[in-house]
């Protein structure tokens, strides 16, 4: 019995090379078994990801290194997911990249997603994660840094790294009172709460941005976040330059927060067609308002320019507003974009300041949106405008 199996076996492989061509000779033995690595992977990572909503260590430390852990303990998460993207095995271990979607509570309408390099080994018929990082040219996250501590205010939530925690309280003093003077100046609807994050340094703070360091030296705060409106964008995130910050007085620390705290307020209605010069110069606006601080004090650039006869003959560009460009143009553009907002507000009305903003924001395009606003909602036209900006820059500056 044995015999005629093996010979029937002999037989049946000889007709097969006879049929079939030598490409097909590898479906002899009847389809590859697939791999199940990928859906192993997007299982652990399943438990991985509820591990960190549920705080739960022991099951976090089951999917592979907790070295993490500790890092996202604090942070007030309502959604934590990846979605598995590429996996590619060799043997035992393997390397993944996956999105990750997190959403902080009360603060995100919507998830933030980030694109996560992971690294895996196969052990006892299981795979565990044995490191996690930013995928390449990704922005990386606060937690990559180290530990998040986390402080609540009453309009506020400061998340920072490497920093005491009477620093960050200092911060979300800073941003409660930043969020009704913004409320005042901007009476549209926004949520009414802003998110900072504080990381250790300048380096930390462009490895947020997924940018080189070099383009925000003497930058104090940037704010993150989709322009347009959509809806289903996250919160933005305030994110602080601790080192150009640290060196700000109480009132400049004010006006920074304020002023970053109105793009926030501002995101629905600034969309492609709104000017650097408009968002920038409107945020200012609010910063300063109520401040005391007049145009001599508060626009020193522009002030010599015009002792020295040297009037701009145009309001900014956009490419006037370049982090890595020249720092004393740069504060020009930003002094010159502020005025121009100022007078806008004194000679218009805080009103009109403000439906010219939407107005410019409600336009599908850059073509035509400042002039068309201009002349709708101030009946005057560019050339007007400029000139009158220009005789405002005299009068407040000379």
């Amino acid at each position: 019995m044995a015999g005629r199996r093996r010979g029937r076996g002999i037989k049946a492989v000889g007709v097969c090379l006879a049929v079939l061509a030598p490409a097909a000779l590898a479906g002899c033995g009847g389809p590859a078994t697939p791999d199940a690595g990928p859906g192993d992977v997007r299982r652990l990572l399943d438990r991985r990801a509820e591990a960190v909503l549920e705080r739960d260590e022991r099951a976090y430390r089951a999917t592979g290194t907790a070295a993490g852990y500790d890092r996202l303990r604090a942070l007030p998460l309502t959604s934590w997911e990846y979605r598995l993207k590429d996996f590619d095995r060799d043997g035992s271990r393997a390397t993944a990249t996956a999105e990750l979607s997190y959403r902080v509570a009360d603060y995100d309408r919507a998830p933030l997603t980030a694109e996560r390099a992971l690294t895996l080994k196969r052990r006892d018929g299981r795979w565990y994660v044995t490191g996690e990082r930013p995928a390449r040219k990704a922005a990386g996250q606060l937690w990559d840094q180290g530990r998040v501590d986390v402080v609540r205010g009453a309009h506020s939530l400061v998340l920072g790294v490497g920093r005491s925690r009477a620093d960050l309280k200092r911060y979300a003093t800073l941003a409660d009172t930043a969020v009704p003077a913004v409320r005042k100046a901007w009476p549209r609807p926004w949520p009414g709460r802003v998110v900072v994050l504080v990381p250790k340094s300048l380096d930390s703070m462009a490895d947020l941005l997924g940018a080189p360091a070099s383009g925000y030296q003497g930058i104090a705060a940037v704010t993150t976040g989709e322009a347009g409106g959509s809806g289903k964008a996250p919160a933005d995130r305030i994110i602080i330059n601790p080192e150009a910050y640290g060196v700000l007085g109480d009132l400049g620390k004010q006006v920074v927060l304020t002023h970053e705290a109105t793009h926030v307020a501002t995101r629905a209605d600034t969309s492609r067609a709104t000017p650097l010069w408009l968002s920038e110069g409107f945020a200012d606006w609010v910063g300063y308002r109520g401040t005391g601080r007049s145009p001599r004090q508060a626009a020193p650039e522009l002030r010599r320019a015009v002792a020295d006869g040297a009037l701009p003959a145009a309001l900014p560009e956009d490419r006037d507003f370049g982090f890595s460009g020249d720092a004393g143009r740069l504060a020009a553009s930003y002094e010159g974009a502020w005025l121009a907002c100022r007078m806008i507000a004194e000679e218009w009305g805080e009103r009109k300041l403000v439906a010219f903003y939407t107005a410019v924001g409600g336009h599908d395009e850059r073509a035509g949106a400042v002039e068309d606003a201009l002349r709708e909602v101030l009946g005057t036209s560019p050339e007007e405008f400029t000139a009158r900006w220009r005789d405002y820059l005299r009068q407040e500056l000379g």
